[in-house]
């Protein structure tokens, strides 16, 4: 079967894109539709955690989403964040977002270059007494960034602060596609949640990344094409590869 229609489970990009130089190539058409959204927890899901943000010196972000639901809870909570907090961030975009909420100049920002372990380095030694609270969505599995912070016997705590809520995806026609790409274990809940009795059939799976594997598997979605790999990195690499090797 040759394909002729992808639906990838994200937010179409705003500018060009790999995909468009597949789809000029191998003649296939693509559609973009994001399966879920993220949305910050009441204050009453995040009581239940039993979290005091004033009992940590530092936090961790690696999304603006788990910035805006922070700085939100704490507004709802009555919570006035000290201006001693330390914030680091993984990259220097979601360091930046945080001017949003703070006086960036006034407080101790951080931002690595998107790795777990570019945060270690810049705690070091100088940070490491500390006590972190590690911002998450409730659809992360355990982070790297956590397991990090467990080897080196660092003062910390996980958070919950945003959570996934499925799109309304009931007016799509998944039959339509020979293939779909699911990048979160988000994305395998939302499409059985619109779609309670879908059947794979012929359609083919494309997953990205260690987390959704594991939610399709037990879906009963047999994985096609898995991502990243040394070879693919990225998604549109691994349909260049695989388009190549079907024409």
């Amino acid at each position: 079967m040759n394909l002729k229609k992808i639906l990838i489970s994200q937010q179409q990009p705003k500018t060009a894109s790999p995909y468009d130089s597949i789809s000029e190539k191998f003649g296939v058409e693509f559609d973009f539709k994001p399966f879920f959204k993220m949305e910050p927890l009441s204050s009453r899901e995040f009581r239940a955690q039993r979290i005091n943000i004033l009992d940590h010196t530092a936090i961790i972000f690696s999304a603006r989403t788990t910035i805006d639901a922070f700085f939100l809870l704490c507004d709802e909570l009555r919570v006035k964040v000290p201006e001693t907090m330390k914030y680091f961030c993984t990259t220097e975009a979601v360091a930046n977002y945080l001017q949003k909420h703070i006086v960036y100049r006034k407080r101790k920002i951080f931002f690595g270059d998107g790795t777990p372990d570019s945060i270690l380095n810049l705690i070091g030694t100088k940070h490491k007494g500390e006590s972190f609270l590690i911002a998450t969505s409730e659809s992360s599995s355990k982070d790297a960034v956590s397991k990090l912070f467990e080897q080196e016997d660092l003062n910390f705590e996980t958070a919950v602060f945003v959570k996934p809520v499925a799109q309304n995806l009931k007016d799509v026609d998944m039959k339509a596609y020979d293939m779909i790409v699911l990048f979160n274990p988000a994305d395998v809940k939302s499409l059985f949640e619109n779609h309670p009795d879908f059947e794979q059939g012929d359609t083919r799976f494309v997953s990205y990344g260690r987390s959704v594997v594991k939610a399709m598997e037990e879906a009963g979605l047999k994985i096609e094409i898995s991502a990243p790999t040394p070879e693919a990195p990225s998604v549109a690499k691994a349909l260049e590869i695989y388009l190549s090797k079907q024409n």
